[in-house]
Order: C-alpha cells, then structure tokens, then sequence
C-alpha cells in the first residue's frame, strides 16, 4: 500500500473571504476548515491550504506567476457545471478547454487574486 495521499499546496492570498467565496462559489470546493488567517478547501481529493498574508511577510499577491494544476478526468464535465459562474468572470480571466500540445486538455481560470488555477485532462498529444 502506498503512503502518499495527496499534495495540498499553500497558496496566498490577501484577502481570504474572497478566496474562499471564490473556490466556494465559483469553483464548487468545500471549505473543510477554517479559522485565524488559515482556511483548507476541498473539492474530491483536490485540496488547497489558503493562507491571508499579513504586511508584508506573505507571498506576494498573485500574478499569474503562481499556478496550481489540478488534474482531472473530464475537463469538459467540469466546465459545463462551472459555465454558468465563469460567465460571470472577465472573459480574459478564463481559457478553454482548450487541446494542448503537451498532451493536456485544459481549462485555465485566473482567481480575483491572481492565482492562475488551472484545472488539465491528460490526452494524447497533437501529431501522435
């Protein structure tokens, strides 16, 4: 049996509550906990650890420079339930699904904070 789970990376945020009402609302994740600054989504076995900065002693706000990937089965399943949201995002703030030459199928959505969160669906790559 294998002992690793899953890898939940720690992304920064300025302002949590909008973080939260963002992957609450828009992307369907579960707030599993939080409390002080700290905050644990979920969405199946997909989690995120979202920290708010404090000052100047966090990460700095997102810019598109910090991107979590999420791999999934079905990209095009999980853009048709989030369509009705992501209509309401700037246009510019969301890519595909869109067939990648790197063998991905990829759906890209640019949170309020920055963070790129980019949701990819393994296929096989163009020209094989």
């Amino acid at each position: 049996m294998s002992n690793f789970i899953q890898i939940t990376p720690f992304m920064h945020v300025d302002d949590l509550a909008q973080a939260l009402a963002f992957f609450e609302g828009v992307l369907g994740f579960e707030t599993r906990y939080q409390g002080d600054g700290y905050a644990y989504v979920q969405r199946e076995t997909a989690g995120l650890r979202i920290l708010q900065n404090k000052g100047n002693d966090g990460a700095p706000p997102g810019n598109r420079r910090f991107a979590y990937y999420v791999d999934v089965r079905d990209v095009d399943a999980l853009y048709a339930e989030l369509k009705p949201k992501l209509d309401t995002l700037p246009a510019a703030d969301v890519h595909g699904p869109a067939d990648k030459p790197y063998g991905q199928r990829e759906l890209l959505i640019l949170a309020p904070d920055g963070n790129l969160i980019a949701f990819g669906q393994e296929i096989t790559p163009v020209g094989e």
